[in-house]
């Protein structure tokens, strides 16, 4: 058998070798299409993988762009050319920076880019698990969704609400500016000085020329006097101006529109709200650098609690503690205010539009901490959460007016009793859709019910945001570099020695 092998591959191997003629000659043949497949086979391997680093290579520029889109919002807000830059909506996941220290603070740190954060309620009823101190958690409970609202037991202990309270009355209370309905609220209504129409006419013609120009009655309400024109009037006057076709107002044209102005609002616009009205005692206590422990805690807390920039806590208003007696009260209100052309708000009123007529509290939201609990009376009260549309004529059932809590306080739709170490938190502004403040959420009205027995303590802590993002940062930048030269000084001062520092003396 293996001789018979070895003599077949020898013959096989002699028939290889032997030259054939042309007609037979198919070896060759199979071997050059042989060839020609290898080379298809190595072309595709090619192709594939060139196909594969290409794809891999569009992915990553994609990967990049949107790297880049998601990583500039309207903090970014004044570019090159003026525009600004598409804000950010989706960083509600980047978790709070500590407040920088004051030798730490960068006009960077104030003009990087953010947007608003904003919690989801998901529905009424509905309860999430937030953690603003160190291995603990608390329950945050959706109460509404129209305004947006939370409530978060425990917020604060017992020790930390006594705190806070013995800091407020160290510091001194002050009693409310809005009188409550008695022969006070009356006079409060009334200007202190009684001057007819002409002499207010000529008042506010500054060049005596006979003719009311804008300027002239813009350059009043800078000058902050409200002794005999309230920013109502003042707003009044204006409209009438801008709606002349000459844009003056003679003598003439200003009597009718200031007789006007000096009706009673509920003559002018047939409107049945109430006049806001409460009594109460507060005051104010700074939450900075240099402050009680707690109070820094507290501001924290919030920072953790809103995810939102520190430089908008430290830069809003300071907090507020109030403290409510028997029959003391506060009718259903608004914390903030609707964007208006002829409004600025107060807070960035160094980077404001310098023609506004008034100042307006512009407070994105507010978190508000109860610090006693009441024995009876004392609820907060929403007239109108989750009403399914809002209307100021439904404001009124029975002929009693809802934000009057004093009479109708039990007509609300939300009511809520005080507890020692609860916080709320809602939001008085819609989201514009775009990462930034909206419009005013009007069903975030609401009140103090009065309370019939025992003390109320509370307090409110507002974020005060700029509706318009561009004048915000400008804003922050400002009272950046402000603080940087500030700080600056203080170094050069530090570093001279007692001796230098009485020559300069």
């Amino acid at each position: 058998m293996m001789d018979e092998a070895q003599e077949d591959l020898l013959e096989h191997e002699d028939i290889s070798q032997k030259p054939l003629s042309p007609p037979y000659n198919i070896p060759p043949l199979r071997s050059t299409r042989l060839h020609i497949q290898r080379s298809n086979v190595c072309s595709r391997a090619y192709f594939v993988v060139v196909m594969v680093f290409f794809h891999v290579y569009i992915l990553n520029v994609i990967a990049l762009l949107l790297y880049v889109h998601y990583n500039n919002g309207p903090g970014d807000l004044v570019s090159g050319d003026g525009a600004s830059p598409a804000p950010v909506i989706n960083t509600d996941r980047r978790l709070p920076q500590p407040a920088p220290s004051g030798r730490e603070l960068h006009v960077e740190e104030y003009s990087q880019s953010f947007s608003l954060h904003r919690m989801e309620g998901i529905r009424v009823g509905h309860v999430q698990h937030v953690s603003v101190v160190p291995d603990r958690t608390h329950e945050m409970r959706t109460l509404s969704l129209k305004p947006l609202l939370f409530e978060i037991p425990g917020f604060l202990s017992e020790e930390e609400c006594r705190v806070v309270v013995q800091l407020a009355q160290l510091k001194g209370l002050m009693d409310s500016q809005a009188a409550t309905p008695s022969q006070d609220q009356t006079q409060l209504n009334q200007p202190l000085l009684s001057l007819s129409t002409e002499e207010v006419f000529s008042l506010l013609d500054l060049n005596q020329d006979g003719f009311l120009q804008k300027q002239e009655i813009v350059s009043h309400s800078r000058s902050r006097d409200g002794t005999w024109l309230s920013p109502d009037n003042l707003r009044q006057i204006l409209t009438g101006l801008e709606a002349s076709p000459t844009g003056i107002l003679t003598l003439g044209e200003f009597r009718r529109i200031y007789d006007v102005s000096q009706r009673p609002r509920q003559q002018r616009s047939g409107s049945l709200h109430s006049h806001f009205k409460q009594r109460n005692r507060h005051t104010w206590l700074f939450q900075g650098l240099g402050s009680h422990r707690v109070l820094q805690t507290l501001r924290k807390r919030v920072i953790a609690l809103t995810r939102l920039p520190s430089a908008l806590l430290e830069l809003s208003e300071p907090l507020q503690v109030s403290r409510y007696e028997h029959g003391d009260f506060t009718n259903a209100h608004y914390d903030s205010s609707s964007p208006q052309s002829e409004t600025t708000c107060a807070h960035t009123r160094l980077a404001g539009n310098t023609s506004a007529l008034t100042e307006v509290s512009c407070r994105y939201l507010t978190v508000l901490f109860y610090l006693s609990s009441v024995e009876d009376g004392g609820e907060s009260t929403f007239p109108v959460a989750d009403n399914r549309t809002y209307n100021e004529q439904a404001l009124v059932q029975d002929g009693v007016d809802l934000t009057d809590t004093q009479q109708a306080c039990g007509k609300g739709n939300l009511r809520l009793t005080p507890t020692a170490g609860t916080a709320l938190l809602w939001y008085n502004h819609l989201s514009d859709g775009r990462g930034w403040m909206g419009e005013l959420d009007e069903y975030s009205l609401h009140g103090d019910c009065p309370v019939k027995r025992g003390v109320k303590w509370v307090a409110n802590s507002w974020v005060n945001v700029d509706p318009d993002h561009q004048q915000q940062a400008r804003y922050q930048r400002l009272v950046a570099q402000r603080h940087q030269a500030k700080s600056g000084m203080d170094e050069h001062y530090q570093s001279l020695s007692h001796s230098d520092l009485h020559l300069d003396l």
